[in-house]
């Protein structure tokens, strides 16, 4: 499984680390982990990604230039340093994850498809004008 911690109220343009660390599995096998969001009434969008294996990172378009993925194989650990965060940024964050070795461009499939094998329960994120 995956626990998740982080997360919290911020006013616009602040600043927020969420983390994701495995339970059960560890980062010495390659794995690609993805962070997801779900605001009220909207569908789930995919937001970042991160092959532990070589650190292959992929964002999307709303969140490129601001948040950061990083992985921390030591710990086991996946972060998403979210930086200038905007009202549109609010909603449950959640990590997850799946076996395999991952480029961009694969990372690109998982973040935007969603097929992941392990999911955490989820972190609130809300960000105020």
């Amino acid at each position: 499984q995956l626990v998740q911690s982080g997360g919290g109220l911020v006013q616009t343009g602040g600043s927020l680390r969420l983390s994701c660390t495995a339970s059960g599995f560890t980062f010495d096998e390659a794995y690609g982990i993805a962070w997801f969001r779900q605001a009220p009434g909207k569908e789930r969008e995919g937001v970042s990604g991160i092959c532990t294996s070589d650190g292959a990172t992929y964002y999307t378009s709303t969140v490129k230039g601001r948040f950061t993925i990083s992985s921390d194989n030591a710990k086991n650990t996946v972060y998403l340093q979210m930086n200038r965060l905007k009202p549109d940024d609010t909603a449950v964050y959640y990590c997850a994850g799946v076996r395999g070795v991952f480029n961009d461009y694969g990372l690109e499939y998982i973040v935007h498809k969603g097929d992941m094998d392990y999911w955490g329960k989820g972190t609130q994120v809300t960000v105020s004008s």
